[in-house]
């Protein structure tokens, strides 16, 4: 297994299978040039297996912090370590960029997410509730 970071349009879209849905060009654009957001992709025999994304999230009385926004791992390449390897790459990596710490939201009941971030070092820091504010259809 390899993890890289992707850099290019071309690799967030051979890697879209990993996502919740399709990866176009604008979003893919975006998402490359916006400051502080990271994805990491680890490739088995070159095949995207699974994925990382986090975002910084700066505050001037906290300094910077990375946010867990995303992991996937697909189906078939499951239970052999790649979304702890890739937990672990991105805390690496927030450590790199001087951040203070890393987070995560995770569904209370998703057992699999919770061992995964427990093996990569997560602590429980408490329960809390999340709300959202549907801004587009």
């Amino acid at each position: 297994m390899e993890i890289l970071r992707a850099t290019t349009v071309a690799e967030l879209q051979a890697a879209e299978g990993l996502f919740d849905g399709p990866a176009p060009l604008g979003r893919c654009e975006r998402f490359l040039s916006a400051p502080g957001h990271v994805m990491l992709i680890a490739y088995v025999d070159g095949v995207p297996a699974g994925m990382v994304s986090g975002v910084e999230m700066s505050h001037p009385d906290k300094g910077t912090e990375m946010c867990l926004y995303e992991l996937s791992v697909d189906e078939g390449y499951r239970r052999r370590g790649i979304g702890r390897a890739l937990t672990e790459a991105l805390a690496a990596e927030a450590r790199d960029r001087g951040c203070y710490g890393m987070w995560v939201g995770v569904d209370t009941g998703n057992e699999a997410a919770l061992a995964t971030y427990a093996s990569a070092g997560a602590r429980d820091e408490g329960v809390f509730a999340m709300r959202g504010w549907p801004l587009a259809d």
